[in-house]
């Protein structure tokens, strides 16, 4: 007699964790509106002359990309932590782990958020994983984090 599989979608971490690492970097509407603010900014320099006006579409479009990248936070669970941009929260101190796709992040997020939870999130991503803190000592009750790969995320919070 075989036991049934667990449910996918809830898990719980092991302290040693495996690696996992993701930028949550724009999605297409975000990089899109980087190449049109780039063109629209090298448009308006059409006034001075064409060389400008290329000059300043390709300055605006590589510090539209600089700008992105920045500020796009990375999720990773390394070196026995869950990483959420500055954020960082020993393994140890983590419960069972939900993967959600966009639906349940955005209801998570609307009737049953909880003004003490910690949240990571980029709409682009689409999923996410609600991972519970156990540390008696913390007031935040659960972590949301974004993810576009939500799975492998939560499964990187479970390994041996």
């Amino acid at each position: 007699m075989t036991s049934p599989a667990p449910d996918p979608a809830h898990v719980t971490p092991s302290p040693a964790g495996a690696s996992f690492s993701e930028r949550l970097l724009p999605g297409p509407g975000g990089w899109i509106g980087v190449v049109v603010t780039a063109a629209i900014l090298g448009l308006a320099a059409t006034v001075a002359s064409t060389a400008a006006a290329v000059v300043t579409g390709l300055v605006a479009l590589a510090v539209g990309v600089l700008l992105a990248w920045a500020y796009s936070p990375v999720v990773a669970v390394r070196d026995g932590e869950l990483v959420a941009g500055k954020a960082h929260i020993p393994l140890a101190l983590l419960g069972e782990a939900t993967v959600l796709d966009r639906a349940e992040v955005l209801r998570a997020m609307g009737t049953e958020w909880d003004p003490r939870a910690f949240a990571c999130l980029r709409t682009w991503a689409g999923g996410g994983v609600r991972v519970k803190v156990t540390d008696p000592a913390d007031p935040t009750p659960y972590w949301i984090v974004s993810s576009r790969r939500a799975r492998d995320l939560a499964a990187a919070l479970t390994a041996p």
